[in-house]
């Protein structure tokens, strides 16, 4: 039967010279001297912070250049993916958010359109295209009397630029004076309706062989015409800015001319 025994050590075998050497190695005074100490650990970690820093602006910019190709053929919501991810990166630029805005409010995605160039002046107050694009993105929203006050803040701002008198803050103004024609023609159509319904000369006796009889009825009928009328009538604003109320038989339903708009998106300098 084989005889069990213990293992020989590791380094049994090591010469003396060689372990001498060694210990004699490791008794060598420390001079104190330490590589890591001349190093500046903190500027190294700052460094390398700039270099993330860059390399996200650096993505980023390509992002938003890529966002802005497929915005012009028409792939907005691509468009829409890269500068989303851009801002991940960036999440403080404003160029990406307006933007943003711009391809949104095309698709018809009014509340994320006016979020977006909410940002957008939230982190360039003084930038007076985003003022115009956040004022764009309220029309569409119907938010009227707020993208007045956007374009005004813009043309404050740059008030050199004459799209912002001529298109945006006319057209705002022209819907502005529109909703306002609209809400009295909707307080004249109830006022008739009640004078119809609640009609003071149906309320007392007549004489059926009297002419008070007649004139009652033709009262009534002249309140039921006027308001057929009101009902049949749409209001428009004209290019003077002047309020008329047509019958939709004569003159239609014509709505009054949008601003001129590009159907493409660039990336405006600050």
């Amino acid at each position: 039967m084989a005889s069990f025994g213990w293992k020989r050590k590791v380094g049994e075998k090591v010469s003396k010279s060689a372990v001498q050497q060694f210990e004699e190695a490791d008794k060598t005074p420390d001079d104190g001297a330490h590589p890591d100490e001349d190093v500046d650990w903190l500027h190294a970690i700052k460094r390398r912070r700039e270099i993330l820093l860059e390399d996200c602006a650096a993505k980023s910019k390509r992002l938003m250049d890529e966002g802005a190709v497929l915005a012009e053929e028409g792939r907005h919501w691509e468009a829409v993916k890269k500068w989303d991810e851009a801002i991940q990166l960036t999440p403080d630029n404003p160029l990406l958010y307006e933007m943003k805005s711009q391809v949104l409010t095309i698709l018809q995605e009014v509340f994320p359109a006016v979020k977006a160039a909410e940002m957008a002046v939230k982190f360039r107050p003084l930038w007076w295209e985003g003022w115009q694009t956040l004022g764009r993105a309220q029309l569409n929203m119907g938010e009227v009397d707020m993208a007045v006050r956007s374009f005004q803040v813009a043309i404050h701002l740059s008030p050199s630029e004459r799209t912002l008198w001529q298109e945006d803050l006319a057209w705002a103004w022209r819907l502005q004076k529109h909703n306002l024609a609209t809400k009295e023609k909707i307080r004249q159509e109830e006022e008739t309706k009640k004078q119809i319904l609640n009609a003071p000369e149906l309320e007392q006796d007549y004489d059926f062989e009297s002419d008070e009889v007649l004139a009652a009825c033709v009262a009534v009928a002249e309140r039921q015409t006027r308001y057929e009328e009101l009902k049949r009538t749409a209001v428009i604003v004209d290019a003077e800015g002047n309020v008329e109320n047509v019958l939709t038989e004569e003159g239609g339903s014509a709505d009054a001319a949008t601003p001129s708009e590009d159907q493409f998106v660039k990336a405006r300098g600050l």
